[in-house]
Order: C-alpha cells, then sequence, then structure tokens
C-alpha cells in the first residue's frame, strides 16, 4: 500500500498526472529512512532536514506537518503492508509542489507519498564485499545550497550509476566545479588516513546526510581518531588507508578498491557497531 496525502492505495494505483511538478520540473523533496520493530529510526533528524529543507524550497508547511502527525501517517502505511510489517523496512517520504503553473507555480502548497519496501537486516551490517570505485568526471556536482539538499534532482547519480554499470565499477565518486571529491553516488564519503578521519565540508556541495551527521557526532567524542570536515583531493585518495561510503538505509559501506588501491575496512568495522549502538539508544530514549 502508498499513502498519498493520508489515503492509502495499492502499489498499482495511478493518482498522479502529467502535470506532477516533481515530474515537470523536480519540484520534489525526499527522505529515505529506516523503520525496525515498531520505530522510525533517527526520525526527528530526518524530519528536521525536511522541514529545513522545504523552507529553503519556499514551500508551504502544513499546519498538521508536526513530527507526530508525519510518524503516525509513516507508521499506517507500514501496518497497511501485512507482509512487511514485522520486518525493518525502508521508508521513502516524498513531498512535492502541487499541480499548477510553469516554472512559476500557482501555489506553494504541498503534496506527500509515503512508500515502503522489506529491507533484510534489522540493524546496520557492515557487508565485507568487494566495492570498487572510480571517479565519475562526465559531469560535476555545483557547490552550493541546493546540492547539499535531498531533492529529487538525481540525473547525475543516475548517469553516474549507468556509468558504473558499463565499466563494471561498484560505485563513482562525484566531483565539484573545483575537482575536489564531494560524495558517491549513493551516499556520503568519508577518507581515513591513520588515526585522522576526513569528510567533505558542505560548503563543497556534499549532501546534507543524516548518517554524516551522526557519525560526525561519534568520532568527535572519541580520543582514538581526529575529525576533519576539509576538502578531499582525488590524490588522496591513493594514500588512504580506508574509504568508506555512508547514507541511512545501508549505514557504512567499506570501498575496497579504486584504481590499484586496496582498503582496509578496521575503522569501518569499529564505527558501524559504534553507530548501531547510538541508534538503539535513541530508539530506546524515544519510546520511553
Amino acid at each position: 500500500m502508498i499513502n498519498f496525502n493520508g489515503t492509502l492505495f495499492p502499489e498499482n494505483a495511478f493518482f498522479l498526472n502529467h502535470e506532477n511538478r516533481g515530474l515537470r520540473y523536480g519540484d520534489s523533496l525526499f527522505e529515505a529512512i529506516r523503520y525496525v520493530s515498531g520505530q522510525v529510526l533517527l526520525w526527528e533528524d530526518h524530519y528536521l532536514r525536511l522541514m529545513a529543507s522545504m523552507r529553503i524550497l519556499r514551500m508551504e508547511i502544513p499546519m498538521e506537518f508536526t513530527m507526530e502527525f508525519l510518524e503516525s501517517e509513516i507508521l499506517k502505511t507500514v501496518n497497511a503492508n501485512t507482509s512487511i510489517k514485522n520486518s525493518p523496512v525502508r521508508i521513502r517520504f516524498t513531498v512535492f509542489r502541487n499541480d499548477g503553473g510553469l516554472y512559476l507555480p500557482h501555489s506553494n502548497e504541498v503534496s506527500y507519498i509515503i512508500e515502503s519496501k522489506e529491507l533484510v537486516n534489522p540493524f546496520y551490517v557492515l557487508e565485507e564485499k568487494p566495492i570498487e570505485v572510480e571517479l565519475f568526471k562526465d559531469f560535476y556536482v555545483n557547490a552550493g545550497l541546493l546540492s547539499t539538499l535531498k531533492t529529487n534532482n538525481r540525473l547525475i547519480n543516475v548517469v553516474g550509476s549507468i556509468y558504473a554499470k558499463e565499466n563494471r565499477y561498484d560505485n563513482c565518486l562525484l566531483l565539484n566545479q573545483n575537482k575536489m571529491v564531494v560524495e558517491a553516488l549513493n551516499g556520503n564519503i568519508f577518507l581515513v588516513k591513520g588515526s585522522s578521519i576526513k569528510t567533505p565540508p558542505l560548503s563543497d556541495g556534499c549532501l546534507n546526510g543524516i548518517i554524516r551527521k551522526k557519525l560526525l557526532e561519534i568520532i568527535g567524542n572519541l580520543n582514538s581518531y581526529t575529525l576533519e570536515e576539509v576538502s578531499i583531493s582525488p590524490f588522496e585518495l591513493q594514500k588512504a588507508d580506508e574509504l568508506f561510503i555512508t547514507n541511512s538505509i545501508s549505514g557504512i559501506l567499506s570501498v575496497t578498491k579504486y584504481r590499484k588501491k586496496e582498503y582496509d575496512v578496521k575503522v569501518a568495522r569499529d564505527l558501524v557497531g559504534k553507530l548501531n549502538a547510538m541508534i538503539r539508544l535513541g530508539a530506546i530514549g524515544s519510546s520511553s
């Protein structure tokens, strides 16, 4: 079942038309969220990012869009899908400006869609499988506030994914207009050299990721690592000890190879355990 503005529809239902502004102009935002055992994980972080993004795009936030209301709509959607409601679930929450207008909309009012898909693992697992990456240099991320938002404008990710498949890579790293490494196709990037961990700053154009934010908190509280939010040159990739990707669905994905360089997974393995512990404590706190 799919939730469209609070009404549940079968997955094969037709409830959007050719005037949809998300389709026409990419006038849309989305959140990819994990649900486990009755809990919408990191919901406050996702909610606050969504509200901030809607304000930046000058969307009108409905009065009923409270954190409690939208969480209840997510839970309603999951529970309506009886075959997966007891499983870990991936939620996609999409909000878009309503139909009408050309570039200038008739209204800033919005609609939303909530979708749910079953996941395998209830917690983050570091899948130690080969992940080979390459730079994607056909197009660049234009650093700026818009590039940090999770909008539906994902053409560079789509074309980059096709490039990766055509060339038998598992992922690609995106560059900004200054030729600095920004992120991977499906998440933020972290580079490890010795006890130093680096990740690009938001000013370089990377997504303002939820797991990125959580890892910044975790690493910042550890004495065993030093953390830097600094630009990363492609030349640093071959000197690094580790390289890993983060997103809200997979958690941490270790890159194993870039060109002739092969990477360790020791720090990623350490951090995924700490990430699970933080989320578990947050889930317990939100239910108490």
